[in-house]
This record gives C-alpha cells, sequence and structure tokens, in this order.
C-alpha cells in the first residue's frame, strides 16, 4: 500500500497512484526496514523538477519496477523542500560517492539510514553507460544479501564523508589554525577586502558580453551582484559596476526574465540568459526583485523598478494563497512539455492580435518565423534596450498573456514554507518602504501575520503548511528568514509589535538550534528527531546558507537591545567560519555580505512623527543599517531621544541629531 496520500508535500501526493510502496521519511518506514531487515531506497526530489517527472514515469509508474523495489527494499519519497535537513545530508553522500549531485537523488541506505550507494537519475534501460534502474536495484539488493560486510563497510566510510562534509567549517578552520596562519579575532575582520576578494574571485568568469559568472548553465546569483554593487561605491571600480550591471542587464533581456507575465525562471541553459529552464520558484523572485531593487536605488535606472514591481505582481498574483500566504513554485512543464506555455509562433501572434499590432508585437519581442528555439519563439528584448513598454506593445502584452493563461498551464506546488515566504515578507516589505505602494505593504503584513500564526503549533515553528495543516519542524533557516521578516515590517510599519516578535524568534533561534560546544548553527533542532549525522551548513547554495542568514538576521536583531549572548553568537559563528572566509570567501557570499555589519552596523532612528524624514531615508540603499521609528520601545535605540528628530549611530558612535532632510542627506551619502 502506498503511504503518501496524506501528505502535504504535493510532490509526494503525485506519488500517491504509483504502485510503488512509498513511506514518507519517519518511524513508520525506519521501523519496517529494521524489522524486515530490509534496506532503504530513499528518492528525494520536489515538485517542479523536471528529470523527476521523467524517473517517475518510467520507473515509479511501472509495476515491474514497482515490484523490485518491494522485494528488495523499503522505498522512502522526500521533498527536498519540506525536509533540507535530509536533503543536504543525503547530498552530502551523493557528492562524496559520485562527485557531483542533482535531483531525482537516489539514495540506498541501511535500515538506519546510513547511506551506502548513491546517483541521480537512472534511466530505465541502460544509456551511455549508466546502469538502468532494475539493474541497479537487484544489484544493490543481492549485495545486501551476499556481501553484508562489504556494505556495510561502505556505509561507514561513506558516513565519515558526509560527516566532514556537513561539518566543514570545522575541519577547514582546524586545518587553517594547524597551518601556523595568524588568527585574526572575527571583531578584527575587515569586511572591505573580503569583498574585494569575493569580486577578485568573480573577474576571471565574468562574461564581459552577456553578464554572469561562468559558463553556461548560467545561475542567477543575486548576492554576487549586490557585491559587485558595494565595491563599487567603496572604490570606484567601474569593472565591479560593470559586472554588477550587466549581469542585471542581459538576465533581465533575456528569456529568464518573463517578459510577458514578470517574473524570473530558475536558471538558463546558455550563456545567452536567452533559453530557460522554465521552473518558477518563490524564492528567485525574492532575492531578485531585491537585488534589481538596490540596483535602481543606486543608479535611478527605470526599467530596474519596472522589473522590481513586475515580479512582485506575479508573485501576488499567481502565487498567492487564499489564506493569505504563498504557495511555492510553478513547473517548467506543461501539459509534458517544457516550456509550450510560454513561447509563440509568429502565426500565433497573428491570430492573438490584431493586424495593427503584430509587427510592433513581433518585433519588439523578437518573434520571428524561424524560431529562437526549437522552431518557436522566447519573447526576449535585445540586451541594452528599453524594457519600459511604449503603449501598443502593452497591449500587445496584455493580450498575449491572457491567450497564454488559456494554455495548459505549468503545475503549481501549492506547500506554503515559512523560510521561502519570510524571504518574500523581507522584500516586500523593504519594496512598499522604497516605493510607498500601500498594496505591496498590506500583503506584506499580512504574510507575515500568517507565519507567526498558522505556521506555530503548540508553540513550535513549523516548516510547511498546505490544506489547513502546518507539519514537519522548522529548520534553523526558517527562523532566521522570519526574524529578518519581522524586521523588515517593523522597518515599514514602524510597529514595535514586529520588533518584539523578531526577538522571540530569535531567541528560539538560539534556544534551538545553538551548538555550544563548536559554535554555529544547527540545522535541525535538539527537539528533532535524531539524524545519522546532525547538520550545520556554512556553504551558501541556491539560497543562503543557515549560518550565513542567521548571522545577518542576528547582526540585524541585535540592534534592538544588544544582548551580549546574541553577539556572543555571532562572534563565535564566524570565528567557526574564519577558514571558509579566508580559503573561499565567495563560497560563503551571504555571510560576507553581513559582515560590514559586525563593526560597522548603522542604526538609523527617527523620533515622532517625521514622514519627510523617513522618506529621505529609504531613499538610499543602506545594507548594513538597521530603520527604526513610529511606535517607540523600551530598547537602546528609541531610550532618553526627544522626538522629530533623525538620529545615524555607526559603530557605537552617533552623529549629531537632525530635522531636515537636506541634512539627513548628507549624513546617509557619508554612510555609502
Amino acid at each position: 500500500m502506498n503511504h503518501l496520500a496524506d501528505e502535504t508535500s504535493p510532490y509526494l501526493r503525485q506519488h500517491a497512484d504509483n504502485p510503488v510502496e512509498w513511506y514518507p521519511w519517519g518511524d513508520d518506514a525506519l521501523s519496517r526496514a529494521q524489522a524486515e531487515d530490509k534496506p532503504i531506497f530513499l528518492s528525494i526530489g520536489y515538485a517542479s523538477c523536471h528529470w523527476c517527472h521523467v524517473m517517475a514515469h518510467e520507473s515509479f509508474e511501472d509495476q515491474a519496477t514497482a515490484d523490485d523495489l518491494s522485494k528488495w527494499f523499503i522505498s522512502v519519497k522526500v521533498d527536498r523542500e519540506e525536509r533540507p535537513d535530509l536533503d543536504s545530508l543525503y547530498m552530502a553522500a551523493t557528492q562524496a560517492l559520485t562527485g557531483s549531485g542533482g535531483w531525482p537523488m537516489s539514495v540506498f541506505c541501511t535500515p538506519d539510514g546510513r547511506p551506502f550507494y548513491a546517483g541521480t537519475y537512472f534511466p530505465p534501460e541502460e544509456r551511455h553507460g549508466v546502469p538502468s534502474f532494475r539493474r541497479v536495484i537487484e544489484a544493490l539488493g543481492t549485495a545486501w544479501l551476499t556481501e553484508r560486510e562489504q556494505v556495510m563497510a561502505q556505509a561507514d566510510a561513506l558516513l565519515d564523508a558526509v560527516r566532514r562534509e556537513v561539518h566543514l567549517a570545522e575541519s577547514v578552520t582546524e586545518r587553517f589554525k594547524q597551518s601556523g596562519a595568524p588568527q585574526v579575532p572575527a571583531a578584527d575582520i575587515d569586511p572591505d577586502a573580503i569583498i574585494e576578494q569575493v569580486v577578485a574571485g568573480l573577474a576571471p568568469g565574468f562574461d564581459p558580453t552577456w553578464g554572469g559568472f561562468g559558463p553556461a548553465p548560467k545561475f542567477p546569483r543575486p548576492t554576487m551582484v549586490e557585491l559587485c554593487l558595494r565595491h563599487h561605491r567603496q572604490s570606484g571600480s567601474e569593472r565591479s559596476r560593470q559586472m554588477a550591471l550587466t549581469t542585471l542587464d542581459a538576465m533581465a533581456a533575456g528569456g529568464l526574465y518573463d517578459h510577458l507575465t514578470g517574473g524570473f525562471c530558475r536558471y538558463s541553459t546558455d550563456a545567452h540568459w536567452l533559453v530557460p529552464h522554465f521552473e518558477k520558484m518563490l524564492t528567485d523572485q525574492a532575492q531578485l526583485a531585491r537585488a534589481y531593487l538596490h540596483a535602481w536605488q543606486e543608479t535611478g535606472h527605470e526599467d530596474y523598478l519596472g522589473i522590481v514591481t513586475e515580479t512582485i505582481d506575479f508573485v501576488l498574483r499567481d502565487l498567492s494563497t487564499p489564506e493569505g500566504a504563498l504557495y511555492s513554485s510553478f513547473d517548467a512543464d506543461a501539459g509534458g512539455v517544457e516550456g509550450s506555455h510560454a513561447t509563440f509562433t509568429l502565426d500565433e501572434l497573428r491570430q492573438a492580435l490584431p493586424a495593427h499590432l503584430v509587427s510592433p508585437a513581433a518585433e519588439w519581442y523578437g518573434i520571428t518565423e524561424g524560431g529562437n528555439w526549437e522552431g518557436r519563439s522566447i519573447p526576449v528584448r535585445p540586451v541594452g534596450t528599453p524594457l519600459r513598454r511604449p503603449a501598443p506593445i502593452e497591449e500587445a502584452r496584455s493580450l498575449l498573456a491572457a491567450v497564454r493563461a488559456k494554455r495548459f498551464q505549468p503545475a503549481r506546488d501549492e506547500k506554503v514554507l515559512t523560510e521561502w515566504n519570510a524571504m518574500m515578507v523581507a522584500t516586500l516589505a523593504e519594496v512598499a518602504g522604497v516605493t510607498g505602494l500601500t498594496h505591496y505593504a498590506q500583503r506584506a503584513e499580512e504574510i507575515g501575520e500568517f507565519l507567526m500564526s498558522s505556521m506555530y503549533q503548540d508553540g513550535r515553528l513549523m516548516r510547511s503548511w498546505q490544506g489547513g495543516r502546518a507539519r514537519h519542524l522548522a529548520v534553523a533557516a526558517d527562523h532566521a528568514w522570519l526574524v529578518e521578516a519581522c524586521l523588515r515590517l517593523s522597518e515599514l510599519t514602524g510597529k514595535e509589535l514586529w520588533r518584539s516578535r523578531a526577538l522571540q524568534v530569535a531567541s528560539e533561534l538560539l534556544t534551538l538550534f545553538w551548538d555550544a560546544e563548536s559554535g554555529g548553527f544547527f540545522t535541525t533542532g535538539h527537539d528533532a528527531e535524531a539524524l545519522v549525522v546532525r547538520p550545520k551548513e556554512f556553504l551558501d547554495g541556491a539560497l543562503p546558507s543557515t549560518n550565513s542568514i542567521a548571522v545577518t538576521a542576528l547582526l540585524r536583531v541585535n540592534a534592538l537591545n544588544d544582548d551580549p549572548i546574541v553577539r556572543d553568537a555571532i562572534e563565535r559563528t564566524i570565528t567557526l567560519a574564519l577558514g571558509l572566509l579566508t580559503e573561499h570567501p565567495g563560497a560563503l557570499a551571504d555571510m560576507v555580505a553581513a559582515l560590514p555589519m559586525l563593526s560597522g552596523r548603522q542604526e538609523i532612528v527617527i523620533t515622532g512623527d517625521r514622514p519627510d524624514l523617513l522618506a529621505e531615508v529609504r531613499r538610499h540603499w543602506l545594507p548594513a543599517a538597521v530603520i527604526a521609528w513610529g511606535e517607540a520601545d523600551h530598547g537602546p535605540l528609541f531610550n532618553e531621544r526627544p522626538g522629530g528628530l533623525a538620529f545615524i549611530c555607526r559603530g557605537y558612535t552617533c552623529h549629531a541629531p537632525v530635522d531636515d532632510p537636506t541634512t539627513l542627506s548628507a549624513q546617509l551619502e557619508a554612510l555609502h
């Protein structure tokens, strides 16, 4: 019997009708594996993963394959987005064994969860030297029965490799110490020098024509772009500015950006940002909208602001839940064909548009007889040409979007994740404050309220919600991003409530995840189930790592009460990361971005009712600042400060209070 029908994950429920006797990860599966002395086949994927769907159709819907799995294994299906702890753990095993990783992830484990073999996609028949999935099943099942000693030795060796990988910061920092390199206290780190080191490391791989860093496939790297902008600000380097703006311009012009309905796809399969992998994920919208917002604040380039608002409009229109939260993603496939919903032929353009709009729209979006991808056209713009549409093109865009909406649509992953929603709240609140768009502000607060109510269960934050049920204990990144969301909402609304909530969630982060022995934050809480290794994540991936966002959130929240316990946790976490920061700072780019706050955090307080002063503050991009205004509290930011003034402090040193926007602007410019 398949056991997935009642799961909150749409990805798991997609497999509920498979003939495979799937279990979700948990005691039932592990207990049965141990009772029957069978190894576990662990399949990890996610709803918008193309090759996950392919393997599901080829193998998991096949009765003969299901029979083989049932004979040899207990089969467990995991949604990597619901269980990032399991994903990181078993991805480390897959990478240690194969040298690479990806999804679908196929891991074979002992009954207690120790991996002994791993891979990704396995075809139904042998292809290009890759064995068929059924052959792999039979070979490993036979090995479990006849070569148990070797299998267990492999599991022990692989677990050691996993332990080293998921505790990489400890091993690198220890090696760094043993090398005799001078030990720099966290408080003495030079953030500008590390940012310069990261940007210098990007330069050799920068594509001067199309932007981006490294060859195809090209992934958006919003933090890298922002670090380039910050390096330009601190050094005046035109090279850094060029790397940032060329990348932003090319991403927004190409097919990575959806020119008809807004929002970004996951990555580009080519070097020109032309052909995307068409899945759209909430996290990419949150990170990229923020990068384009900051680029607009730095340059005044109105096309960047247009990208921000169209991306957010896509999220609020197409990913909003009836309960007020946000869904996770859209699939890359529509009707079994990747990107079929998003491309046009010239004939389809003629059918969709009035005659007078066909030629202008075809020229604007590059839609031709031959097409730019498999005989069809992905709407794009030439790099460097305007993105803001004149009225006739906007009319055409609206009509084409309506035609698209009638096509077979990609599946939507309708689970709500705390981390991802909080990330979007942080961006949405910042954008609302800068632009003054009240409907953005309203939705930011609505989503924040949902997270603080529906995502808590018996006082414990949960990670995933769907259909009225919250499931799975939240991991550290959920708490850290929720701290950041609450802080951004306090900066947006001026409400003391959001400051107190930020402090509450930060306290939970420290209580549940802090490693008092070695420093840093574990991925899972001390109240979570015991895994074969308790992960501790430092390396950034598509999302900031657990410890990167934890440091960021705590550096910001500690402006509210200057707690020595929090300060110690920040410094010990950075100290633990010193080896990685020294040897591979680009791999911790999100922590690098937070480092200027360690000794130079900017605290900006506006007392009384001074919307003119607040508007001046919001005009500037201030990545190292915490802003407080509105309802006063009893913390150090408002203590004994008279009303009607703006106060700016940096690194425990304060400027003279000001009462006019012109003087305030000069002080803010000096912070850049």
